[in-house]
């Protein structure tokens, strides 16, 4: 008869700095240090209990973009992790801050398609191998080549590339298949509708047993198994948290069973731990004196519940931003809204965590037919099938229906009149957007050269959100049909 094993893995992803928790009727839910309660109250119950992280722990709260990811660093050693990955927004303070970062965590990072381009060099330990409870489990780490789009104006990205996920995948389990390994786990943040592609090129006789996987901030209800291979994800920051209970055949080693939950974390059943409330409140002591100034009230709180459609708050900030920067058109990068909703009172704390990323402002000369090139690559099929694309909040006058099953637009209207094909609009786009062009809408910038000149309208969105939200004067923001996908 095989001998069989029970191994409990625990496993979060998109962390994004969430370190407080919420009061939810009456009741507290989320935060880390309820988090940290409940991964040590597993880990003193079984000794067979591991728990791991893929990718995005940093970005998303005062916290730790005040102290560029340092803080949360120092949060996530006391979380203790066994093992985690790099996300897209572990390279948001820089490559070489990234690689400071790593040396001041006290538990690995993996990432296995990360390179340095020459010498051909890993720039992250591809993988490692946990023992626990008489097993060996190996964890993988993948990175989305969405990264190197944050990297575009980085000094070292010419330096840097993302490789083949799958080929990686193979030489690792392939170098190490005399190994007795139990357990084989990639740890992405490639995105789950990636992760199921990932798992059809996987060769069954590596060995791939699990994907947990992040980016897409999917919540499932159960895994998915593509190839053999159970694929699950817990959603975004600390609300909840997955928990496979696995029966390993250390015969075969494979995975004989499983129970998949995803756990709540809330003051039901998730003691605080202490010395994680004592770390955040010496941090969020230090922040509070700086960002608790009101930008601006508004009638009444604003909701943002997903980012692709139109949303309350990016009209608001895409109206904002239009006002005060004076052309016809904005596109806000809908990802870049951070939080799902903001209070009817903003403090300077509220707008960084909504809108995090600073950037420059460019003002574009684009035709009519240009603009609705730009906009229809945002809907293509990648979008509309849940993959993980870039979306936009667009500025007040535009009506624009789409229909998704002839792939058409219904309705392109700007100030009440159809849009002009050979008109020229003045668009305002993110810099980011501008350095990643083609792969936000399909062609490249050149086309729109010959309109006119590219010009810088702003060098930091913050200052012209900062010194403009405060004429709001108690603003109802209401959705308007901006954007309609019918």
């Amino acid at each position: 008869m095989a001998e069989m094993k029970e191994l409990i893995l625990l496993h979060s992803n998109d962390l994004h700095g969430d370190f407080l928790a919420e009061e939810i009727d009456e009741g507290l839910l989320g935060g880390i240090s309820m988090l940290s309660g409940y991964i040590n109250s597993v880990r003193n119950e079984f000794d067979n209990a591991v728990y791991c992280i893929a990718g995005d722990m940093l970005q998303g709260s005062i916290i730790d973009s005040e102290f560029k990811g340092l803080s949360t660093i120092e949060i996530m050693n006391l979380l203790g992790p066994d093992v985690a990955s790099i996300g897209n927004h572990e390279i948001d303070y820089g490559l070489a801050h990234l690689l400071f970062l790593e040396r001041c965590a006290r538990f690995p990072i993996v990432c296995a398609n990360l390179f340095i381009k020459n010498p051909y060099t890993r720039l992250f330990h591809p993988h490692v191998i946990l023992e626990k409870a008489g097993m060996r489990i190996m964890f993988i780490g993948i990175i989305t080549s969405d990264i190197m789009h944050g990297m575009s104006k980085d000094v070292l990205s010419s330096f840097v590339d993302v490789v083949d996920a799958a080929n990686e995948v193979g030489k690792i389990c392939n170098a190490w298949r005399t190994t007795d390994i139990d357990l084989t786990v990639l740890l992405t943040h490639i995105g789950f509708e990636e992760d199921k592609k990932l798992a059809q090129l996987l060769d069954p006789s590596w060995g791939v047993d699990l994907i947990i996987g992040g980016h897409s901030h999917t919540v499932l209800e159960q895994p998915e198994k593509v190839n053999g291979i159970l694929i699950a994800q817990a959603g975004v920051g600390t609300d909840q948290i997955g928990r496979f209970d696995l029966t390993i055949d250390m015969d075969s080693n494979s995975i004989a069973s499983y129970n998949w939950q995803l756990i709540p974390i809330d003051d039901s059943a998730c003691p605080h731990d202490e010395k994680i409330v004592e770390a955040i409140h010496r941090f969020k002591d230090e922040t509070d004196k700086k960002y608790n100034r009101i930008i601006c009230t508004l009638a009444r709180p604003l909701t943002h519940p997903g980012r692709y459609q139109e949303t309350e708050l990016g009209n608001l900030l895409s109206e904002v931003l239009r006002d005060a920067l004076e052309v016809d058109i904005v596109l806000l990068g809908s990802g870049g809204i951070r939080k799902d909703s903001v209070p009817a009172v903003i403090t300077y704390g509220e707008l960084m965590e909504l809108f995090p990323y600073d950037d420059k402002m460019f003002r574009l000369k684009v035709t009519g037919a240009q603009f609705k090139k730009m906009v229809s690559y945002t809907l293509r099929d990648e979008m509309l099938q849940g993959g993980h694309t870039e979306f936009y909040q667009y500025s007040k006058e535009l009506r624009i229906t789409f229909d998704k099953t002839t792939k058409s637009f219904t309705r392109f209207d700007f100030r009440g009149e159809p849009i002009q094909d050979d008109a020229i609009y003045n668009v305002a786009l993110q810099g980011f957007h501008l350095d990643n062009f083609i792969h936000c809408f399909g062609f490249s910038e050149e086309e729109l050269v010959t309109n006119g000149k590219f010009r810088v309208l702003t060098t930091s969105i913050h200052d012209v959100l900062i010194e403009h939200m405060p004429l709001l004067a108690d603003r109802d923001q209401k959705i308007e049909g901006r954007m309609t996908i019918i």
